[in-house]
């Protein structure tokens, strides 16, 4: 069975075994799916509300973006462990002769590149996340906004932990570009995230004083 389809008190009890999978980098990807389910929520709640009619379009638009989201970080929650799987595997490969050596390198590089660029995806993600939960916070119902703000905190905890994850196998990938250009990505897309992260936290403390 995938991991997204186990009950939560599964997934609890696999995520807390001595397995290294599911791992962080699944966990970063499940709030992602988290917070783009409460996005969706706080939408749901807006719209149809004739005194929150000016929301509506900026709810709708919430509403597209984190059903799409949703299913892309749980796509993401079951490739993270299936990409660390991967790595282990590689691993394991014979290495007795030098065509064993040859291939299980070539196999392990790969394996690495998919592991870094599994989380760098989710990363990607949780910045379109964090866009959408500002807006929910921003416009969604005044009654939703500890929902939403809970929106825009799983999503800052998904960039940071999925960023984790991509710069822990860079020293491992002999791919001088790809290590450059993940990194230089990874930095940028957190000062933009966190630059988000604040405007929305000033925005929440703003509505609940």
């Amino acid at each position: 069975m995938k991991l997204v389809d186990v009950s939560i008190r599964e997934f609890i009890k696999q995520l807390g075994t001595g397995n290294p999978t599911p791992g962080g980098g699944s966990v970063a990807a499940l709030c992602g799916a988290l917070g783009s389910a409460l996005s969706s929520m706080v939408s749901e709640l807006t719209l149809g509300r004739e005194r929150l009619k000016h929301s509506w379009q900026s709810m709708e638009e919430v509403k597209q973006g984190a059903g799409t989201l949703s299913n892309r970080f749980l796509n993401l929650t079951q490739q993270d462990t299936e990409a660390y799987e991967g790595v282990i595997a590689a691993l394991r490969l014979p290495k007795e002769t030098e065509e064993q050596k040859a291939a299980r390198h070539a196999a392990t590089q790969e394996a690495m590149e998919k592991a870094a660029n599994i989380p760098l995806e989710t990363l990607r993600s949780a910045e379109t996340l964090m866009e959408i939960a500002k807006v929910a916070v921003e416009r969604g119902n005044p009654a939703t906004i500890t929902d939403a703000a809970a929106a825009a905190q799983v999503a800052r905890t998904a960039a940071a932990v999925a960023s984790y994850n991509v710069l822990v196998n860079l020293p491992d990938i002999e791919d001088e570009q790809f290590v450059a250009e993940s990194r230089k990505e990874v930095g940028e897309i957190l000062e933009r995230v966190n630059a988000i992260a604040r405007k929305t936290e000033e925005c929440v403390i703003a509505r609940l004083l």
